[in-house]
């Protein structure tokens, strides 16, 4: 077809479908495949159709705003608790680019603040930038990067921390900020909250401002820390998919379990530590039963202004048990030179290490392989394929062969992600991973779980 738009024009086109002409207007993006045109309409939705369906179409001026560069921060009253925004990115920090109809993270801190006038309500909000990154992005010299900005916000005597940062790996960024915090015995000066969004900022279906104003209220308002009943870092989303009530989560015991909901983010063996609503009068922060109950039994500690750090040069491996695991994957990563293995284990945290009708010579294989790594006394840590539930190696025979093989983990009823960041956290230390794996450092395992 000749003459057809170019991406980043606006335009009206009509087209064909199976219930006749329809006619969309929006921005032309790069197409999906080939010979089709792909459309970004303006209530954020794409369009594709095949080039030969275009009956006609034609530029039209563009309707979208042109952003201003003033900013009109409203100032908080000198009464209100002291918080430092850290902004890392992630899609909380990110927008719409309407030449290419894509998301990228370049909200500045700034522009947050300033759109969001209702958070000088609750507090004296100051922000810090220390980047613009996906959080897929992120490694583990970004989470001492964020420690040392949490520990500095603290001694200027802000009294809580929030942290902006993308989704996909924002559960394990918290665990690696609580362990920094606490996995020595020790609590945070203040709250820290962790905060995202699975919508950019300037869409209409976006959660970033009502999660922002919660992560916010807590820092400012919510209970301090113990630091041993897993709330040295939370993690604050939409409870729902419903706007209204957001969910104070452990950041030990939290996972993302969808790509795209508002509430993707579940707790994992329990409970939220508890939940935000947004009342037409202000704020209602309600505890969980089970969070208070930890923090009743919980043991006074020390605030710490040091956060220990991650060395960075650790190098953790990761495989999946299953069909398609065999020694010479494991054999050639550990030829890398990597300080730790850990195997996401099914069940109860089994490994394909046995061949009772001599037809599976590939297990046998492994079990080798896995031996001459515990020879080697390079640690193999076992978590939980299953999300949900503990590590138990002691049900069945496989599991005591794995026990008595030296594989770690027997026990454990963190996240995966938690446990992966306390075996580098571990090792950073020089604690010895046998001792420390199973001990509760700061409430990372669950001593009931739920339904």
């Amino acid at each position: 077809m000749e003459g057809l738009p170019t991406p980043g024009e606006r335009i009206v086109a009509t087209v064909t479908t199976l219930n006749g002409e329809a006619t969309h207007e929006g921005l032309v993006l790069p197409p999906s495949a080939p010979k089709h045109i792909s459309l970004k309409l303006d209530n954020g939705y794409n369009v594709n159709y095949p080039q030969d369906s275009i009956v006609s179409w034609e530029s039209v001026a563009s309707n979208q705003p042109v952003a201003s560069t003033e900013l009109h921060t409203p100032k908080a009253s000198d009464d209100l608790p002291r918080v430092r925004l850290i902004h890392t990115g992630g899609t909380i920090a990110s927008k719409v680019d309407y030449a290419t109809g894509a998301v990228d993270a370049r909200f500045e801190p700034e522009e947050m603040l300033d759109a969001i006038p209702e958070l000088a309500s609750i507090a004296q909000l100051e922000a810090v930038k220390i980047g613009n990154m996906f959080s897929d992005d992120i490694r583990p010299q970004h989470w001492n990067i964020i420690s040392e900005a949490c520990a500095a916000a603290f001694a200027d005597g802000c009294r809580g921390v929030v942290i902006s940062h993308g989704t996909d790996t924002m559960h394990i960024t918290a665990s690696a900020i609580g362990f920094a915090f606490a996995g020595k015995g020790e609590t945070p000066p203040g709250p820290i909250a962790m905060v995202g969004s699975q919508r950019s900022s300037d869409r209409g279906s976006s959660d970033a401002t009502e999660n922002l104003l919660a992560a916010v209220h807590w820092a400012a308002y919510g209970p301090q820390p113990t630091g041993d009943a897993g709330d040295a870092c939370v993690v604050v989303m939409h409870d729902t998919q419903s706007d209204g009530t957001m969910a104070i989560h452990s950041g030990f015991a939290v996972r993302k379990m969808h790509s795209s909901r508002r509430d993707a983010f579940q707790a994992v063996n329990g409970q939220p530590l508890a939940r935000i609503s947004i009342m037409p009068n202000g704020y209602e922060t309600q505890l969980t039963p089970d969070y208070e109950r930890r923090r009743s039994e919980s043991q006074a500690r020390e605030k710490t202004s040091r956060p220990s750090m991650f060395e960075t040069g650790q190098r953790i491996a990761q495989f999946v048990a299953g069909p398609w695991l065999h020694a010479e994957h494991i054999e050639a990563i550990v030829a890398t030179g990597v300080q730790g293995v850990v195997i996401h284990g099914t069940g109860l945290g089994h490994l394909p290490i046995d061949d009772p009708q001599k037809d599976a010579p590939e297990n046998v294989q492994l079990w080798r392989v896995l031996t001459r790594c515990m020879n080697r006394e390079l640690p193999v840590v076992i978590v939980n394929q299953c999300i949900n539930g503990p590590v138990d190696m002691n049900v069945y025979s496989k599991g005591r062969k794995q026990i008595d093989m030296g594989i770690l983990g027997h026990g454990i009823s963190s996240t995966p992600e938690a446990i992966t960041v306390k075996t580098h956290w571990c090792l950073s230390q020089g604690m010895e991973l046998k001792d420390a794996l199973t001990r509760n450092l700061c409430g990372e395992h669950r001593d009931n779980l739920h339904e």
